[in-house]
């Protein structure tokens, strides 16, 4: 019985001592979870060949929507000033961008490292005055004095069915952010 108990004892005490040892420093920290960015996609055409662009149900500005290691396109935007077409009422949602909106090739969103980086992006793929388009590039309003947010027209033509990397000038949710 003496070498029961000795023996009970010292499983005990090997069981103690293993709960309290640190793991070993080869070990492996736990990865970290991945950046996620907005994304935006086409929600529908309109007329005199424009579109609407936004980020649809599958968006979020506050806490990205797609992993920054998925290959997407930019949204870009180029502002030439022009004129609200007949057919399209601008408001805070779904405002006029006063331009053309185009999609670049995909890239991986963490190879965005900066606003001026993704700018560049767009003027490479499209010409010069081309810019990736942000949140809030809708206007509205009598001389389109207000910037608006979620969705906006412009005139283009974007892939049907595709998410755009896009930019937000307020919230950490772009790629680089």
């Amino acid at each position: 019985m003496h070498r029961f108990t000795s023996g009970l004892a010292l499983c005990a005490a090997v069981v103690a001592a293993l709960a309290t040892t640190a793991a070993p420093a080869s070990a492996a920290p736990p990865a970290p979870a991945a950046a996620t960015a907005m994304t935006w996609t086409l929600l529908g055409d309109g007329p005199s060949g424009t579109v609407r662009v936004g980020g649809g149900p599958l968006s979020n500005p506050y806490t990205g929507d797609t992993p920054t290691t998925a290959s997407l396109p930019l949204l870009c935007l180029k502002i030439t000033g022009s004129p609200v077409p007949a057919g399209i009422t601008p408001d805070f949602y779904a405002g006029w961008a006063r331009g053309q909106v185009a999609a670049t090739s995909p890239i991986r969103g963490n190879r965005l490292t900066s606003r001026a980086l993704a700018d560049g992006v767009c003027a490479n793929s499209l010409g010069a005055g081309w810019r990736m388009a942000e949140f809030h590039d809708g206007r509205y309003g009598p001389a389109l004095e207000h910037s608006g947010g979620w969705s906006y027209w412009a005139y283009g033509d974007v892939p049907l069915g595709t998410r755009f990397w896009t930019a937000i000038n307020d919230q950490p949710t772009n790629p680089w952010s």
